[in-house]
């Protein structure tokens, strides 16, 4: 009983503080909330293929994503760093595609980036919060 107890409180207080209130002067509230970051994501699911581009996390290997037939389109950037040691992660970072691999847009979707990496096509999805 008591760690019902705990785990309601706990819900709770994350509800509470996940969100961000804003008050503008027209007076209709906006309720903000952030995209979820490098350490949000590895803690959810430490095994994650993930990359950062332009301040958003995309990750691979999600079902849905794989099955969608995608068109690569244009360069939009490269990996740069390799970090494999911790969730700090900035722009143009990945925790498993080697340094110098290639980011495509693809043509059907802006939530959606290709990399080909060791032979493969991978897509990776913008994990955003809606």
């Amino acid at each position: 009983m008591q760690r019902l107890i705990v785990s309601l409180l706990v819900t709770m207080l994350l509800t509470i503080t996940g969100c961000s209130y804003v008050n503008t002067d027209d007076g209709v509230e906006v309720h903000e909330t952030e995209n979820l970051n490098a350490e949000d994501i590895l803690t959810l699911d430490p095994d994650a293929n993930i990359f950062q581009y332009d301040g958003v996390i995309y990750q691979t290997d999600i079902d849905w994503v794989d099955d969608l037939s995608l068109t690569k389109d244009e360069k939009v950037g490269e990996i740069e760093t390799k970090n494999e040691k911790d969730s700090k992660f900035e722009d143009d970072m990945s925790n498993m595609l080697s340094v110098g691999t290639e980011i495509f847009s693809v043509k059907e979707r802006g939530d959606i980036l290709i990399v080909e990496s060791d032979g493969k096509t991978l897509k990776y999805y913008a994990i955003v919060e809606g």
